[in-house]
C-alpha cells in the first residue's frame, strides 16, 4: 500500500522501478519513553501534536530492530499488523531486540527521528508508511553499516535501504468473492468501496474487488467514496454510512479502523475490515485481508545478520505467508456472514486461497484477460495478464519502463467516475 500519503508523484510513476524485483487510539497525553515489559518491544510514544520524541535504546549484545509507526501501535489496523510483525520477531529470531515510535508524522520529523533510531546504533530500522520514503533514503546514505527498509514505496539505493510491499490484490480478489455471494444471497446487488486516495493502489486494489465480486454475482455492482485519509475513524464512519445509505449491502475499506464493520453492525448489513487479523470483532464482519509481516521480516532480520540479505525491491505474493483472509487461514473460523452462503462460493474461495499458497495462482492471475473496463472496453485481452508496471503506475509510466495496460480504469461493475489525475 503506498501508505499513508497520496503524493501529485505517484500518478508519474509510483513504484515503477519495482518491476526489477521478482518478486482503539491511544495516544500518550504527553511525550514518554518507557521500556516495555520483555516480552514486548520498547517504545518511545508522543501525542500527534507533540514536536519532539523520546527514542528508545538499543540492547548491547542484541540484533536491535527499530519500527517507526505512523498511527498507534495499537489501532487496530495497518500500525499494529506491524507492531505484532515487530513482536514476531523478537520471538523467532533469536538474540534480537525491538523498539518502536509511533505516531511519527511524515516529513521532517520521520526524518529527524529515523536519524535518532540511527545514532542510537540500530542495526535494522523499518519504516512503515510512504511519506517516511525520502526522509529514510537520506538517512540510510548518512549510515552505510545500517540496513534501512521502507514498506510501500518505490526508491532504493540496492545497498543498504531496500523497499518492501506485497499483493495484498490477491486477499481482496478473494474477499470481493465473499462479497458477491453475500450480497447475491441477500437479494441486495449493491456493494460499497471506501477507498482512500486516487492512486494506482487504490484502483488495483478496487478492481481486485470487483473483479472477485463478479465471479460469484455477475449482476453485482460497487461504488466509490473517496474519503482521502488512511486513518480517520470519524471520517470512516461516515464514508461506511453514506455507502450503506445509498443501498450497499456489503462495504469494503482501504482505511485503517474498522469503521466498515462498525456501521455494517448498527445498520444490519455487511462489512470487509483491512489490514489487522484481529479488526473482524462483530457480528457483521464478513471477513478481513490481513498482513501477516512476522514472517516477511523474520526473513528480512535472519538475512541481515548472516549478511545475505540485499536491501532492494521485494514485492511478497501469498505463498511468502505474509498475507491473509479471515476465517479461511490454518486455524481460523468463518464468520457468520460466510457460513451460510452457497457452498460453491466458499468453495470457490477456498480452491483459489489454495493455489495462491502454493504459489499457483499469483497478483498477476487477478488480472488476468479478458477483463472489461465499466465502460464495455476490453482493457486486458484473453491470453494476457497485467505486469508489474501496469500494476504499479498511473499512464504512462515512468520513463523507460512505460506500462501497457495502465492502473487508470474502472472494472466493469463499478459505477463510480475515474479520479482526475494531478
Amino acid at each position: 500500500m503506498l501508505r499513508k500519503k497520496a503524493w501529485s508523484l505517484v500518478a508519474l510513476g509510483v513504484i515503477a522501478t519495482l518491476l526489477l524485483s521478482a518478486c482503539g487510539q491511544t495516544p500518550a497525553a504527553q511525550p514518554t519513553a518507557a521500556p516495555a515489559p520483555a516480552t514486548q518491544p520498547s517504545a518511545a510514544t508522543q501525542a500527534p501534536t507533540a514536536a519532539s520524541f523520546q527514542i528508545p535504546d538499543i540492547q548491547q549484545g542484541k540484533f536491535n530492530i527499530a519500527m517507526v509507526l505512523i498511527g498507534p501501535h495499537d489501532d487496530g489496523g495497518w500500525s499494529q499488523a506491524h507492531y505484532e510483525g515487530l513482536l514476531y520477531v523478537e520471538q523467532n529470531v533469536p538474540n534480537t531486540h525491538g523498539a518502536y515510535v509511533e505516531l511519527v508524522p511524515e516529513g521532517a520529523e520521520s526524518e529527524q527521528v529515523i536519524r535518532s533510531l540511527a545514532r542510537k546504533g540500530f542495526n535494522l530500522i523499518i519504516t512503515t508508511s510512504f511519506g517516511y520514503m525520502d526522509p529514510t533514503a537520506t538517512v540510510a546514505e548518512e549510515f552505510p553499516d545500517i540496513t534501512f527498509i521502507h514498506v510501500s514505496g518505490y526508491k532504493t539505493n540496492n545497498k543498504n535501504f531496500g523497499n518492501l510491499f506485497g499483493a495484498m490484490e490477491d486477499m481482496k480478489y478473494l474477499a470481493g468473492m465473499l462479497a458477491g455471494s453475500r450480497a447475491k444471497k441477500d437479494g441486495n446487488p449493491k456493494l460499497g468501496y471506501m477507498a482512500t486516495f486516487p492512486i494506482p493502489e487504490e484502483l488495483r486494489l478496487g478492481n481486485a474487488f470487483a473483479l472477485g465480486m463478479r465471479k460469484t454475482c455477475p449482476e453485482c455492482t460497487l461504488d466509490v467514496r473517496w474519503i482521502n485519509t488512511w486513518h480517520d475513524p470519524v471520517v470512516e464512519k461516515d464514508g461506511a454510512a453514506s455507502l450503506f445509505d445509498a443501498g450497499a449491502q456489503v462495504v469494503f475499506t482501504g482505511a485503517d479502523t474498522p469503521a466498515s464493520a462498525d456501521v455494517a453492525q448498527a445498520k444490519g448489513k455487511w462489512g470487509i475490515t483491512y489490514d489487522f487479523v484481529g479488526s473482524c470483532k462483530v457480528e457483521r464482519c464478513l471477513t478481513a485481508p490481513y498482513w501477516n509481516w512476522g514472517p516477511i521480516y523474520a526473513q528480512i532480520a535472519k538475512g541481515v545478520i548472516d549478511k545475505t540479505y540485499k536491501p532492494g525491491f521485494q514485492y511478497f505474493d501469498a505463498d511468502s505467508g505474509g498475507l491473509g483472509l479471515y476465517g479461511f487461514m490454518e486455524g481460523q473460523t468463518p464468520t457468520k456472514g460466510v457460513q451460510d452462503l452457497p457452498a460453491q462460493d466458499v468453495q470457490l474461495v477456498k480452491d483459489t486461497l489454495a493455489k495462491m499458497l502454493k504459489g499457483e495462482f499469483t497478483r498477476f492471475d487477478v488480472f488476468a484477460g479478458p477483463i472489461k473496463d465499466n465502460t464495455g472496453k476490453i482493457i486486458v485481452p484473453a491470453g494476457e495478464k497485467l505486469q508489474q508496471s501496469d500494476l504499479d503506475q498511473f499512464p504512462p509510466g515512468a520513463p523507460g519502463l512505460a506500462c501497457k495496460y495502465c492502473m487508470y480504469w474502472w472494472a466493469e461493475g463499478i459505477t463510480a467516475e475515474l479520479p482526475k489525475l494531478q
